[in-house]
């Protein structure tokens, strides 16, 4: 019998308010080696909600687990330090700052390691080949998707365990969501764990071995994408 695939991240029963509302409600959701999981749901369904309590950005009761130990609570910087990279909503570049400036905060905690430092950028320019040509840009000169692509570019170079995004195609163009899908697929492939927040459902679920169904802050439910033959499938699940 094969062994089941390690769970890398996993929250239990994790709830999330903002004061009196709460906006999240006993989540429970797992991320195993090697695993593209997303994230579905209609706005203000809590997706967004979901990544910050895991993050420790919201207040919370429940847990959320890296390889079986729990993250700590309202501690972001010591979560990221775990290797649980978020590239946040809106992208969240420096706009005045260069591209090769972004990428080098990326890598902040290296201290000097020119070698690593050097391969983390080979490996983010490789994936993203107009970053290399835009290294001397300042980062809010760029079009929507090349800041995305910096976005990403910069969270990798912190050298995440796992990475978080959400809503990566936000605001961008068809062709523009396919190419950043298309570079999620191979970070998928080359064995990072994502967790994927997206309201554009029929290009996650391209990506995704499993996907699961917030409406209301509420997990609804838990979806092999294999199984949902058209787009009627899922919606039903948005009106539960």
């Amino acid at each position: 019998m094969t062994a089941a695939p390690a769970r890398i991240l996993e929250t239990q029963a994790l709830t999330a308010r903002y004061g009196h509302v709460q906006a999240l409600s006993a989540a429970d959701i797992h991320v195993c080696a090697g695993e593209l999981v997303a994230v579905l749901g209609p706005n203000g369904a809590g997706k967004s909600t979901l990544l910050r309590a895991i993050l420790g950005l919201a207040s919370t009761t429940g847990t959320a687990s890296f390889h079986g130990e729990p993250l700590p609570r309202q501690d972001p910087v010591a979560v990221s330090s775990r290797g649980v990279v978020l590239v946040p909503e809106g992208r969240g570049i420096f706009g005045p700052m260069t591209v090769s400036e972004n990428l080098q905060l990326g890598a902040y905690r290296l201290r000097g390691d020119k070698a690593e430092y050097g391969r983390r950028l080979a490996r983010v320019l490789a994936l993203f080949p107009r970053l290399g040509e835009r290294l001397s840009q300042t980062a809010g000169s760029m079009s929507g998707g090349e800041q995305q692509m910096l976005a990403i570019g910069r969270a990798l170079m912190s050298d995440p365990k796992i990475l978080l995004l959400d809503e990566p195609s936000l605001g961008l163009a068809p062709r523009v969501i396919a190419e950043i899908m298309e570079k999620l697929a191979l970070l998928r492939d080359e064995g990072l764990p994502i967790l994927l927040v997206e309201q554009k459902a029929p290009a996650a679920l391209k990506l995704a071995q499993r996907a699961y169904v917030l409406v209301l802050g509420r997990i609804v439910a838990c979806l092999d994408p294999r199984d949902l033959s058209s787009h009627d499938d899922l919606a039903k699940y948005y009106f539960h």
